[in-house]
């Protein structure tokens, strides 16, 4: 019995674990997301190339890659593989790719 709650603990420690790592998500308000894409449109950047990083929520970006700001948005901009990412420019860790 006490090797079925150790499991049953460990099972729930886990699920704990991913429901606090969904909470940390980064939520755009829709109107943020409109005023963002507004600005990217106007302010077209080329496309670069990133080798050994996938467009994930989450991927690091390197240092050597150029981040542009969007006035009054706290996120960064920059164009990969034709695809606008934004990222938090803290910690340079891809927060949402625009399709």
């Amino acid at each position: 019995m006490g090797m079925h709650l150790c499991s049953a603990a460990a099972g729930f420690l886990l699920l704990a674990g991913v429901g606090a790592a969904a909470a940390q998500d980064v939520v755009i308000e829709p109107q943020q997301e409109t005023v963002i894409r507004g600005y990217v449109k106007k302010q077209p950047l080329a496309s670069v190339k990133v080798l050994g990083v996938e467009l994930n929520i989450g991927s690091t970006l390197p240092d050597t890659v150029e981040l542009h700001e969007v006035p009054n948005v706290k996120y960064r901009y920059v164009v990969i593989d034709n695809r606008t990412v934004l990222v938090d420019p803290g910690t340079r860790k891809i927060v949402k790719v625009i399709e």
